[in-house]
């Protein structure tokens, strides 16, 4: 099946209306007419080749929520009419370890939703800035919002497991002091899932102006990193901390933050490397820097039911297709109350 898409035919070229084909479902299939699509900074990076490996053509986008207009013979799980989301992952082995624990994300024949090989045209995956995709049911997801807030809900199938992930993996929860670095698209979503679970969150911004925000976002406190002062009255006071930015900084200023045995995770995926840490800053405490990787498609749907169960939702703005150039330049200079959704309906305009 042909469908519009917007997507890129080169790095240094503009994202443009395009054709592009669907396979038709098969057995195991859900077929998704897509409602809207989040745009992650991770959408920019690939599609501008600031990540190596871009396959052409880019058709970003892995913030997918719609309705299921078709459905495999062999689908149980879903029917015609179920709002659903689809995330970073379209496939996977489904046999090693990590798929047979439920951890998708982290095996090594995990197929993103955009820009990695496939049998479909044109040989790789093509993502959300299109009005339909076709996914094995094992990676859909049911969403379980009022369909008023579907547009909203987009970003959480990015953003929302990104930082919910860590949060449960490193059993955040009340009695807890929790920092989130940054406030942007992922440190929003952090903030609201943290005060969610219970925990005593600080957020930490380079910018006075985000005081406020932060605060009505869930934060309990708010600290602005480029002041000494501030920064000196959290020493040694985290139990955890998430560090949600994607550009290069001094990690040693949050490791002093932390308490003994504390750990900081990182999700911010910079084009380029941070300063390493000094080693003295681990050891003396016995804290730990870790990583994590989006979150695995069971876990992507306990997400989904308990952000619907505490009423979560991304901040977002909506854009049409054809404002997401505007839009990159706007997400690099941080300015977006906190996710941009694209409206698909638009991509046929």
């Amino acid at each position: 099946m042909t469908i519009k898409a917007y997507g890129a035919h080169a790095g240094d070229r503009p994202l443009e209306s395009m054709d592009i084909t669907r396979r038709a479902p098969g057995a195991h299939d859900v077929q998704i007419d897509i409602a809207y699509c989040g745009v992650c900074h991770s959408d920019l990076h690939q599609v501008r080749s600031e990540w190596a490996g871009t396959l052409y053509p880019c058709v970003p986008g892995h913030e997918i929520v719609g309705r299921v207009s078709a459905v495999g013979a062999h689908v149980s799980g879903f029917q015609e009419g179920d709002l659903v989301g689809v995330g970073c992952i379209v496939d996977s082995c489904q046999h090693c370890e990590e798929c047979e624990e439920g951890l998708e994300n982290y095996c090594d024949g995990m197929v993103a939703t955009y820009n990695s090989a496939t049998p479909d045209a044109p040989g790789h995956t093509l993502g959300g800035y299109s009005q339909q995709i076709v996914v094995h049911e094992r990676y859909v997801l049911r969403v379980r919002h009022p369909e008023e807030q579907l547009a909203a809900v987009a970003p959480l199938l990015c953003a929302g497991i990104t930082t919910y992930s860590p949060l449960r993996h490193w059993k955040v929860g009340p009695g807890q002091k929790v920092g989130v670095v940054g406030i942007g698209g992922l440190g929003h979503m952090g903030i609201k899932l943290a005060h969610a679970m219970g925990a005593h969150v600080v957020a930490f911004t380079t910018s006075e102006s985000k005081r406020q925000e932060a605060l009505a976002l869930g934060a309990d406190e708010v600290v602005v990193s480029r002041n000494a002062d501030e920064m000196n009255a959290h020493r040694k006071s985290l139990d955890f901390i998430l560090n949600t930015v994607a550009a290069p900084h001094e990690l040693d200023d949050y490791f002093v933050l932390l308490k003994r045995d504390g750990t900081m995770t990182l999700v911010g995926a910079p084009a380029s490397p941070h300063p390493s840490p000094q080693v003295f800053n681990l050891i003396m405490k016995r804290r730990s820097l870790a990583g994590s990787l989006i979150g695995s498609i069971p876990e992507t749907q306990e997400m989904l039911d308990f952000c619907a169960e505490h009423g979560i939702v991304a901040d977002i703005e909506m854009i049409r297709a054809d404002e997401i150039e505007a839009a990159y330049e706007r997400m690099l200079k941080g300015d977006v109350k906190y996710r941009f959704v694209i409206d698909s309906a638009t991509l046929a305009s």
